[in-house]
């Protein structure tokens, strides 16, 4: 197979005050591939994603991005190639208008003038926000700043967007939008979530982090419709919700 674009080995991390949240996880995400990670409060989904742009530095094994090592050398490429969508979007947007939110990071990289707006706009179309360019994101609402927040992130041309329990605080209109949009990008996707449907729809293959350890790695639908490893991991589906009512992926 080809290499993969996220290739984490034997990654193992603990915090200053000695919790440790990671043992040893491996992780393999290849091009094109919509991944969800599932996992219990408290499991390591948070700390892992730290490391897939270098926030958080490996205590032990590896993290490369298409082939290049997560260091502290390679962190302004590497912050380029992996962006990461988080939960909050107001940790994202700090500047007076959608369209200097979405430019801050690309004319840090040197981009300016028609490039830089072409830039802009293009990812605003992506999020369907080209409207709202010259409006002050606290005007928004929390699902337009959050489609904002990832306007910001694919106007970096990452090579995969990492997305922080991306349905959470939404309501059912724009959670179903921004299954739209998701599905309409061609990058490749690592969505963590506790959003087991919205992980059935949009990913074909789920692993599940528990105690710091891949615990299971597989077609979301063979995940979800396993009662003892859903069991053991304390992960519950919606009441109602039947995976084999919907249409199986992969």
């Amino acid at each position: 197979m080809s290499t993969p674009v996220l290739d984490v080995r034997g990654l193992a991390y603990a915090y200053p005050d000695g919790h440790q949240a990671l043992f040893g996880v491996d992780l393999h995400v290849h091009r094109g591939e919509r991944v969800a990670m599932l996992g219990p409060n408290g499991a390591g989904k948070t700390t892992l994603v730290l490391h897939l742009n270098g926030i958080l530095a490996a205590g032990a094994g590896t993290v490369t991005v298409s082939g290049l090592p997560v260091t502290k050398q390679h962190l302004p490429e590497i912050r380029r190639r992996v962006g990461v969508v988080f939960q909050d979007p107001d940790d994202q947007l700090f500047m007076g208008t959608v369209r200097a939110d979405v430019a801050f990071g690309p004319a840090n990289l040197g981009l300016g003038g028609s490039a830089l707006e072409q830039r802009v706009m293009h990812a605003l179309d992506l999020v369907g926000m080209a409207d709202f360019a010259d409006r002050p994101p606290h005007h928004l609402s929390f699902g337009q700043r959050r489609r904002v927040a990832g306007a910001t992130v694919l106007a970096m041309q990452p090579e995969v967007l990492v997305l922080d329990e991306p349905s959470s605080n939404l309501d059912p209109a724009s959670r179903r939008e921004l299954a739209d949009i998701l599905r309409s990008l061609d990058v490749t996707v690592l969505m963590v979530t506790h959003d087991l449907p919205y992980a059935l729809e949009l990913c074909p293959r789920s692993v599940v982090l528990s105690g710091g350890t891949i615990v299971a790695d597989g077609p979301t639908y063979d995940v979800l419709t396993d009662a003892d490893l859903m069991a053991a991991h304390r992960l519950e589906l919606p009441f109602g919700f039947d995976p084999a009512s919907t249409r199986r992926q992969g």
